[in-house]
């Protein structure tokens, strides 16, 4: 059996990553960053003081949130980076496949990056892509959460919201993101959505060429309907559709998925060997 220790499972990437870990074939040490807050200690998961002695005997870390890194001093096993902001400089996990032989420390990769690696595995004939993510929250974890909560609260009454959790107004607003470099034709837009992304993407086939579907690989699901964020904040799969134009050379692709479900509990499990 696996043996592994979660840092940071009082938040709720550690929170899932503990009851998906411990449904599999693992022994899980669920730990915290720290002391914990009274709503913490009285909740359903017990967690533990982070200790060295703790980590003695594991294969692997975890990190849902930033320890003291004095506790990973000198760890034998490997260390695994899910974070929202990970350790630049270790490599990504791998798009298919366990583990890489060799590799001590891997970090998570961003949910909408496993997405668009996945295109040319849905579709036949792919050519150019553009259009919009509309993105949740849960990137953000609990911070996510909580601050949207806080600020529809506080637009409910009539104040003005808090950006502080955020760091910009989000309840009951669209919000669109200047694009950044590497993402192309792709413009993301924020949404007062707790759970759940979407991707609806403007596809083109190549020159000669004409567009199909392929085979959902591993993960993925092709529905009769576009999903909704409800639809894919529920689902452990990526939700794909796709709208044909009647020559088969352009298709509005909808791709809904959890960035937390989807997005760092499946690829964590399959690296990890336990899918």
């Amino acid at each position: 059996m696996l043996k592994l220790a979660v840092i940071g499972a009082q938040t709720l990437l550690g929170r899932e990553l503990v009851n998906a870990l411990e449904a599999r074939e693992a022994s899980v040490v669920p730990l915290s960053i720290g002391a914990l807050t009274v709503e913490e200690e009285i909740g359903d998961l017990v967690v533990f003081a982070p200790s060295k002695l703790l980590l003695e005997g594991l294969d692997a870390v975890l990190l849902a949130d930033t320890p003291d890194f004095e506790l990973l001093e000198g760890f034998p096993g490997r260390i695994l980076d899910l974070r929202a902001e990970p350790e630049a400089r270790l490599d990504p996990m791998p798009l298919a496949g366990p583990w890489p032989q060799g590799a001590k420390s891997l970090r998570g990769r961003p949910a909408l990056e496993q997405v668009l690696a996945l295109l040319p595995s849905l579709l036949e004939g792919l050519g150019e892509v553009g259009g919009t993510h509309l993105r949740s929250v849960a990137w953000m974890g609990d911070r996510g959460l909580e601050g949207l909560v806080e600020q529809t609260l506080a637009v409910l009454n009539g104040e003005d919201p808090d950006l502080k959790k955020l760091g910009y107004r989000q309840a009951f607003e669209v919000v669109p993101v200047t694009p950044t470099v590497g993402k192309g034709r792709l413009i993301e837009i924020r949404v007062p959505s707790f759970h759940g992304d979407l991707l609806v993407l403007q596809v083109r086939a190549l020159d000669g060429q004409s567009l199909a579907k392929k085979e959902a690989p591993a993960g993925v699901k092709w529905v009769d309907a576009a999903p909704s964020s409800r639809d894919v904040a529920i689902s452990p799969e990526l939700l794909a559709h796709m709208d044909l134009t009647s020559d088969g050379k352009a298709a509005v692709l909808t791709l809904g998925f959890d960035p937390v479900l989807w997005g760092v509990l499946r690829p964590t499990m399959r690296v990890l060997g336990l899918m």
